[in-house]
């Protein structure tokens, strides 16, 4: 695999991280709404929103992302 197919790799991999995150908060947020913050369903997404807050986090503190 050559840099530039890496690099690509690895920009399509953390929009996908992102956008996972993005569409669990806002699953989240739906449930909230509906007073359901105490299921099963939101505590996975809870317990998967912080896996993916993580690997975030690590982009941002080997400035791969602002």
């Amino acid at each position: 695999m050559t840099d530039q197919e890496q690099l690509a790799a690895y920009r399509a991999m953390q929009k996908a991280v992102q956008d996972e995150y993005d569409r669990t908060a806002d699953k989240m947020a739906a449930l909230k709404e509906q007073g359901k913050e105490k299921t099963a369903t939101y505590r996975q997404l809870f317990a998967r929103k912080l896996q993916l807050s993580e690997l975030l986090g690590y982009y941002k503190i080997y400035g791969l992302v602002s």
